[in-house]
């Protein structure tokens, strides 16, 4: 198995959670982005600068894989390729929920380009941050991996 990042825009916590259960569980960590970003040089992180990421992940992704992005579209591609995905606040991507997560995604994203709601971001913190450490643990140990014990300082 390995995990496959999303990385042009994952949040650096998330990053450095991957990071470092790869270390812990022996596990390759794949990250693909359009710029190079620092991730610690080994054996077990890669990193490819490519073009398109996300047409890169869903050409490489293999259904033992785990893909870690917040990229509806891209999950949906996934998902249909037998692909498990995990959103960076620990959200798991099925068959029964990307298609309405998508056109809930293409719905809002209409009403703000015809001015009809703001632009706004979710906020991004230690409780995210917390809710992808615990879906990732459980998701590791689900394929056997022994994930070790959580502290809240993820």
């Amino acid at each position: 198995m390995r995990v496959l990042v999303d990385a042009d825009s994952m949040p650096v916590r998330i990053r450095e959670i991957v990071v470092k259960r790869a270390f812990r569980c022996v596990f390759q960590a794949v990250f693909y982005a359009n710029s190079a970003i620092p991730l610690p040089d080994s054996p077990r992180v890669e990193q490819f600068t490519v073009e398109d990421a996300d047409d890169a992940i869903v050409e490489n992704a293999m259904s033992d894989d785990l893909v870690v992005t917040h990229d509806i579209p891209l999950a949906a591609r996934l998902v249909e390729k037998g692909v498990t995905v995990l959103n960076d606040r620990g959200g798991r991507f099925t068959e029964e929920n990307v298609r309405e997560r998508l056109s809930q995604r293409d719905f809002a994203q209409d009403l703000r380009e015809a001015g009809l709601i703001p632009e706004r971001s979710r906020p991004f913190g230690p409780k995210e941050v917390q809710n992808f450490a615990n879906a990732f643990d459980r998701e590791l140990t689900s394929r056997g991996f022994s994930a070790g014990k959580q502290s809240s300082s993820q």
